[in-house]
């Protein structure tokens, strides 16, 4: 069908709630099996239109390679992105949930530390009296280096995080942590606080379109206004 229009929603959690919430408030009634684990769905009285559920950032990447023409996922996830990917992408519009920071946080009992200033200043220390670098768990590796680069700090190493990265300053895995947070909650009830002047990146949940298909699809990104 030369006319297909490919959507890719989150297939979890609030923000699929969201998503769909949001196609049915412009007249997009999503139809999904009720089978457990069926990633397609289909909008009533609009034949031409597939949707498919993936994870946030297979969205983004989806997207990048044409196999999507329009997705809902996180700003973070496309900023996190390398920059020929994010070429390929557009934000046609920003929208009211999936809120959330990223942050750089530190352990609570680091009292002297409460800007990146004193971050930089122990990064030099470690570096000087140790011979080691501030480690730095994240699993947004580009974000961070662009971040921290970008205010004067440079003694540090990243360390890739597989899970919950608010436990690696605790086991030994790493000094600090950046991580995204849309309350702080969880940081603070792991005994982490965020730097002052910690914010990485205000994020938000965002429908985008894949650059090549951006003309075709006009009247119907005209809809979604």
């Amino acid at each position: 069908m030369n006319n297909l229009i490919t959507i890719g929603l989150p297939s979890k959690g609030r923000l699929k709630d969201k998503a769909t919430a949001f196609f049915q408030n412009k007249g997009l009634k999503i139809l999904q099996s009720k089978k457990e684990r069926n990633y397609f769905a289909t909008i009533k009285d609009q034949p031409n239109i597939k949707i498919i559920y993936l994870h946030a950032k297979e969205i983004i990447q989806r997207l990048e390679d044409g196999t999507l023409d329009l997705g809902i996922s996180g700003l973070d996830l496309l900023n996190e992105s390398e920059k020929n990917l994010r070429r390929k992408i557009l934000i046609i519009k920003k929208l009211d949930f999936g809120n959330a920071n990223l942050v750089v946080a530190v352990p609570d009992d680091w009292i002297d530390v409460q800007t990146i200033a004193d971050l930089e200043e122990v990064s030099f220390d470690m570096r000087s009296k140790r011979n080691t670098r501030l480690r730095v768990a994240t699993k947004y590796p580009n974000l961070t280096n662009d971040f921290l680069i970008s205010r004067g700090v440079t003694q540090y190493k990243l360390i890739p995080s597989l899970g919950a990265t608010e436990t690696y300053p605790f086991i030994g895995s790493s000094e600090i942590i950046t991580d995204i947070t849309s309350t702080g909650k969880t940081l603070s009830d792991n005994n982490l606080r965020v730097l002052k002047d910690g914010k990485i990146l205000i994020s938000t949940a965002c429908l985008f379109v894949a650059k090549k298909k951006a003309q075709n699809l006009q009247s119907f990104l005209n809809s979604l206004g």
